[in-house]
């Protein structure tokens, strides 16, 4: 079944064909006058001889006329109609692109609304966990079975909690001293003191405040791609209690991320030339579709100061929708877009 941008094009095909040939009949026809004209000067220089030449020329002279003639009707009726056809049907595919863009737009709204959602129950666990009496002994006794059993206490969290690749418990100085997963990753006695999810997690004001760290590939979890949320860990696990290290919590981005830039709900037809993105407040990729460039590519996204909307690039074929990250109750975002990437149709 062909589409509107098929029928528009092949309209503009034909637009473009009428009036060619009518520009070709009217050159035609005024070299004929031409001649016509010729015939008749060259049948009165010949006097008696030429008369009958000159009612022949006078023939042609009016076969002319009455083709210009028709040639100004075709050029007025059949390429004003066919200007106007065109006109209508560029008016229609631009409406049908707006309402694609702002389809699009939705659609990038859903996308990062969803990771918001996904990304507040992190907030929530986080600052949950911390206040766990294994957790908070481990650092509280300081001793091997508090930290063994710590550890049993967090593997059996992550057993649970799927969409996480490991939990760690630090001490005040940035050294861990417990994980989940220790035999995937032997990280205990590794110090993170540089780190800036760890600095500011220590630094929040009570247990009601969290850190959210921005998407890397972590070299001491194997380089994966992880959101990092952290909070301090603090004394009696009261609200108000003496910061004694954090909790750090790695949330599998990768994993869940994939799923939600490749769960977009476009067709078959849509997908070939749709990629779908996830930028953060720098506008780095940090999902993509068609797995390219993550964590690599600054995508130049120009929102006008806008959080949601849509525009075609310069050469107007390909039209960029987006919606910044909404927040969700106490989760304010991080200023993330989800992007909407659509080629038009060939």
């Amino acid at each position: 079944m062909s589409n509107p941008q098929e029928i528009v094009g092949l309209t503009h095909q034909v637009k473009k064909l009428a009036n060619g040939k009518i520009s070709d009949i009217n050159d035609i026809n005024r070299e004929t006058t031409f001649l016509a004209l010729n015939a008749l000067i060259e049948a009165a220089r010949a006097g008696d001889a030429g008369k009958g030449f000159a009612v022949v020329a006078n023939q042609v002279k009016q076969v002319s006329t009455r083709i210009a003639d028709i040639t100004t009707v075709l050029n007025k009726e059949l390429a004003g109609s066919l200007s106007k056809l065109t006109d209508l049907g560029d008016s229609m595919i631009e409406r049908l692109r707006s309402h694609e863009g702002q389809r699009c737009a939705d659609l990038a709204l859903n996308m990062i609304d969803i990771v918001d959602r996904n990304l507040y129950e992190r907030s929530c666990d986080v600052r949950w966990w911390a206040t766990d009496s294994a957790v908070v002994d481990c650092l509280a006794g300081g001793g091997a079975p508090q930290r063994e059993h710590a550890s049993r206490r967090l593997s059996v969290i992550l057993d649970s909690y799927t969409v996480y690749l490991d939990l760690w418990i630090v001490d005040a100085s940035g050294t861990v001293l417990s994980n989940g997963r220790s035999q995937s990753y032997p990280v205990a006695g590794r110090n993170v003191a540089n780190a800036r999810w760890f600095k500011e997690a220590m630094k929040t004001p009570s247990g009601a405040d969290f850190v959210a760290g921005d998407v890397e590939a972590l070299p001491l979890l194997n380089n994966a791609h992880v959101a990092t949320y952290a909070t301090a860990i603090r004394e009696r696990g009261a609200v108000d209690g003496r910061p004694l290290g954090a909790l750090v919590i790695f949330f599998d981005w990768a994993a869940q991320a994939r799923a939600v830039v490749k769960g977009v709900r476009l067709t078959d037809e849509e997908w070939r030339r749709t990629r779908c993105l996830i930028v953060d407040s720098t506008f780095r990729v940090i999902a993509s579709s068609d797995s390219a460039g993550v964590l690599a590519e600054r995508f130049n996204l120009v929102t006008g100061g806008q959080r949601t909307g849509f525009y075609r690039t310069a050469d107007g074929r390909t039209t960029v929708s987006f919606a910044a990250t909404p927040g969700y109750e106490s989760y304010r975002g991080l200023g993330w877009y989800g992007v909407v990437v659509q080629k038009a149709p060939v």
